[in-house]
């Protein structure tokens, strides 16, 4: 064992005494061993709320979705899914959405009308698999069209599946109230109800043929755009690049992150928020480390005075000090990760921490641990332990042998 490592542990771990360094030693790892284990907690926390929200949109939204770059409807549609087929994207289907409102005795809503292919919705979204009541079929029922909506939406209404509902669109609105004509309305049977988890998607989406969104919006032979779902999500963005080059500027095209933007920023923002105050407390132990080491150097002045006049040189000065100081910031660091680790794995396997399903959806505190984290943590906090020891293990290496013994 170098002379280093042993002087060290001997001024760390070998005292007979309690004396107030010690104290603030103590504290010193008490301080990082909580900032470690709060940030490794929190965060976890926010990767599980961000996954959980993540698969609910991701299994209702598209993986990438086209559009016209000027907000105009699109007509080639049959061109652009033949083209982004030859990427190798095999999942691609057109839609159309618009805002008409659903009308049961006397109950009125405003909402979003998609209009989707009923045979190839199941490869672009997963709204599908979210059918709780009936079943995903938007077929002409003679006079009458086919809806599928949400369950927030069918309370709103009043409604139960096999109702039928009036859908009124806004197209003709104007003259109809200047000519006296009237609006441009259609009779559709609820066929089925979905629950995507999410009320917004449940109180404010509802789906229509294709076909019957064209006619009733007066689209013609033109949809809003074409949607698209990957094999892995993770290569979004890689192939959004790819579609943009192929495509050119004539048309917008967006990821499932993009489509969120704005919600996806807040919570990074969030976890950036959270990540910096809780590093404060690393950071305040921190400043423990440089005291207690400050005032280890005085204590030991005579000592390091001896080291000096049998030959020890000021960087063998220097790291004993900062083997002493960065020693307390590894105890901290795993005692943390040790106590964070603990308590994740307890709230994944036990749930412990339960929360109220009649406000989430959720029964219990979803929680994720992530291996940047695990990395990232440990070392914002042996950074922070570093920079602590730096001062008073150079000012120990600065003491002159003749000044640090001359009154002992």
């Amino acid at each position: 064992m170098k002379p280093e490592y042993f002087i060290a542990r001997r001024y760390l771990f070998s005292k007979k005494k309690f004396s107030f360094i010690t104290i603030i030693s103590l504290i010193s790892i008490v301080g990082v061993c909580i900032g470690v284990a709060a940030l490794v907690i929190v965060l976890s926390v926010f990767n599980g709320f961000n996954s959980k929200v993540t698969n609910i949109l991701v299994s209702f939204d598209p993986h990438i979705r086209v559009e016209s770059a000027d907000s105009s409807r699109l007509s080639d549609y049959d061109e652009i899914q033949s083209r982004i087929k030859d990427l190798g994207i095999k999942s691609a289907s057109p839609y159309t959405l618009n805002k008409g409102m659903l009308a049961n005795e006397g109950q009125n809503e405003v909402v979003f009308i998609k209009g989707v292919k009923e045979d190839e919705v199941s490869e672009v979204s997963g709204v599908k698999e979210t059918i709780k009541l009936g079943k995903f079929d938007l077929s002409d029922k003679g006079d009458f069209g086919s809806i599928v909506l949400g369950f927030s939406l069918l309370g709103k209404l009043k409604a139960r599946p096999g109702d039928t509902l009036t859908l009124l669109s806004p197209v003709g609105l104007e003259s109809s109230l200047t000519q006296f004509v009237d609006p441009k309305t259609k009779k559709f049977i609820i066929t089925g109800v979905y629950d995507s988890d999410n009320k917004d998607y449940d109180g404010n989406y509802a789906y229509i043929s294709i076909e019957g969104a064209q006619q009733m919006f007066d689209l013609g032979n033109k949809v809003s755009g074409v949607e698209m779902r990957l094999d892995d999500i993770t290569n979004s963005e890689m192939e959004k690049a790819k579609i943009i080059k192929l495509l050119g500027d004539k048309y917008k095209v967006l990821t499932w992150y993009d489509l969120h933007e704005d919600f996806y920023s807040i919570l990074k923002v969030e976890r950036w928020v959270a990540f910096t105050i809780l590093s404060i407390i690393i950071a305040v132990a921190s400043f423990n480390i440089l005291g207690s080491l400050t005032m280890t150097v005085i204590e030991k002045k005579r000592d390091i005075g001896v080291l000096k006049s049998m030959g020890a040189t000021d960087k063998m000065i220097t790291n004993i000090f900062m083997i002493e100081g960065l020693s307390v910031g590894v105890i901290g660091t795993l005692s943390g990760l040790v106590i964070g680790l603990g308590i994740i794995l307890a709230q994944i396997y036990f749930e412990f921490y339960k929360l109220d399903t009649s406000v989430y959806k959720l029964e219990a505190l979803p929680v994720e641990l992530r291996f940047t984290d695990l990395l990232y943590i440990p070392m914002a906090a042996m950074l922070l332990c570093y920079l602590a020891s730096i001062y008073p293990s150079r000012r120990a290496a600065k003491l002159k042998p003749v000044d640090s013994i001359r009154w002992e």
